[in-house]
C-alpha cells in the first residue's frame, strides 16, 4: 500500500488542523494506521493509532486528550484532528501502515508502509 499524508501548514498557538492519510494500492480497512512525528532535533515518536476494528490508542502522553484519529474505509483514508495546537507541536508528521494485525503500539519498525510527511507549524 501506498500512503499520502497531507494537511500540514501553518497554524496558531491553539489553533487546529486535521490530517490525512490516503492510501492506494490496497485497502486501508486491514490496516493499523498510526501517525508519528519528528520534531526539530528530536527523535521520531508515536501520536495515534487506530487499529483494523477502529479501536484507538494513543501513543504518546503529550496528546493529553488533544488529538483524535478516525477512518473514512469509503475514503480510504485515516485522520488525525489536533486541537489546542502548541510550538511543542511543531514537527514533521507520518503516517504509517501496518497489515495483518489488530494491535497498534509505537514500535515504528513493526509499520511497513510509510507516507512521505506533512510540516505542522505552530506558532506563538
Amino acid at each position: 500500500v501506498q500512503l499520502q499524508a497531507s494537511g500540514g501548514g501553518l497554524v496558531q498557538l491553539g489553533g487546529s488542523l486535521r490530517l490525512s492519510c490516503t492510501a492506494s494500492g490496497a485497502t486501508l480497512d486491514h490496516y493499523a494506521v498510526a501517525w508519528f512525528r519528528r520534531a526539530p532535533g528530536k527523535r521520531r515518536e508515536g501520536v495515534m493509532c487506530i487499529s483494523p476494528d477502529n479501536g484507538v490508542r494513543s501513543l504518546g502522553d503529550f496528546v493529553k486528550g488533544r488529538f483524535t484519529i478516525s477512518r473514512d474505509n469509503a475514503k480510504n483514508t485515516v485522520y488525525l484532528y489536533m486541537n489546542i495546537l502548541n510550538p511543542e507541536d511543531t514537527a514533521v508528521y507520518y503516517c504509517a501502515g501496518r497489515a495483518g494485525t489488530v494491535h497498534c503500539n509505537s514500535y515504528s519498525h513493526e509499520y511497513d508502509s510509510w507516507g512521505q510527511g506533512t510540516l505542522v507549524t505552530v506558532s506563538s
